[in-house]
């Protein structure tokens, strides 16, 4: 088992650095110019000879990049060349958004879609077979931008002063203020952890609220959250409903399955014991795959919900030619994909001891 684990671990560094090679060059083949984006279209070529001078973009590429190395290891992913703040609050202040957003919408997918794909595979070929499996392919074919509108008129405007109203934008009703952890708890900082991480922990509303106490507010983050979690999870639900049923059936048709229905075990206790714990390896990877994708292909979500999260961050950067904005974010979600890879990659272990001999 640790040795599994230490190999798919140094696995990751040739990929990891392969991102850091890629993030950087992200800035370089763009099309546009920073100087211009920021300056207008008629500042000088002298003006933007000086402005690549001032922040090292007149260097050689092998130089810019040993820059970028350096600053990266002590943890300085740049300065926004837009707001002239640093990416790294930037992150603080935006990715805690985006994980909310990703974490709750995952939970509606795998819930939901577990449940549907394992109620389809045990009714097969029957009525609610062929209407979970209708509903999981419309699921995948609605566009996140009509579904959230969609969710948004309905349940903000039509079913408006009614118990399931919903509020359409925003993480907080206004007049509603969350107290930030370092207030709640009097830190500066925590054990030794910096205040940046305080600081962001502090920004996943729900946590925050649940741990300090802050019922009203965590009702209120929670309300706020169903909708767009919906409308992202959608697509991710249907996946892993119908991967959950393919998966399911096939582990069904075994031969230790037919055994143990020879054995007198009840279709349902047969599906629970024998069939869903062996059918959970596709699975896992499906929704570690969903899940790496949902943190950086939100930004139609956070627009239509007005959510300041990491896609519509990136998005307002590229439009800007924000190029170090750009590459902090894209680099970070870059991190968060591999890793969750790597724990899918970890799990398979657990699932199955097959693979601990791989």
């Amino acid at each position: 088992m640790l040795r599994y684990i230490v190999r798919r671990i140094l696995l990751t560094i040739p990929v990891l650095f392969g991102i850091l090679v890629l993030v950087f060059f992200l800035g370089h083949v763009l099309p546009g110019s920073t100087c211009r984006a920021l300056l207008g279209e008629r500042a000088t070529d002298a003006v933007c000879a000086a402005y690549d001078h001032a922040h090292g973009l007149d260097l050689p590429i092998p130089v810019q990049f040993a820059n970028y190395l350096g600053a990266l290891s002590h943890g300085d992913l740049g300065t926004s060349t837009k707001s002239s703040q640093s990416v790294l609050d930037l992150l603080i202040q935006r990715l805690p958004v985006t994980i909310e957003l990703a974490l709750a919408a995952m939970l509606f997918a795998v819930t939901i879609g577990v449940l549907l794909g394992v109620i389809s595979a045990y009714k097969r070929n029957s009525v609610i077979d062929v209407v979970t499996m209708a509903g999981a392919n419309i699921g995948v074919s609605i566009p996140i931008f009509v579904l959230g509108l969609l969710l948004a008129f309905v349940f903000a405007i039509i079913l408006k002063g009614t118990p399931f109203a919903l509020p359409p934008s925003g993480r907080l009703t206004p007049g509603i203020t969350i107290v930030p952890l370092a207030t709640s708890w009097g830190l500066t900082s925590w054990t030794g952890v910096p205040r940046g991480i305080i600081d962001f922990v502090s920004n996943i509303y729900t946590f925050n609220a649940l741990v300090t106490g802050q019922w009203a507010v965590l009702g209120d983050a929670i309300r706020h959250l169903i909708l767009p979690a919906i409308a992202l999870g959608t697509i991710p639900l249907a996946i892993i409903a119908r991967i959950t049923r393919s998966s399911l059936l096939d582990v069904l048709g075994l031969d230790y399955v037919r055994t143990a229905r020879a054995k007198g075990l009840t279709e349902r206790n047969v599906v629970r014991h024998h069939g869903l714990p062996n059918a959970m390896l596709p699975v896992t990877t499906i929704v570690g795959l969903q899940l790496g994708s949902l943190f950086g292909g939100a930004v139609l979500t956070e627009t239509i919900f007005n959510l300041s999260g990491v896609g519509r961050a990136v998005a307002e950067a590229i439009g800007s030619r924000d190029f170090p904005t750009v590459q902090g974010f894209v680099l970070v979600i870059a991190i968060i994909y591999l890793f969750i890879n790597l724990i899918v990659d970890v799990s398979y272990a657990f699932l199955d001891p097959r693979v601990r001999l791989t």
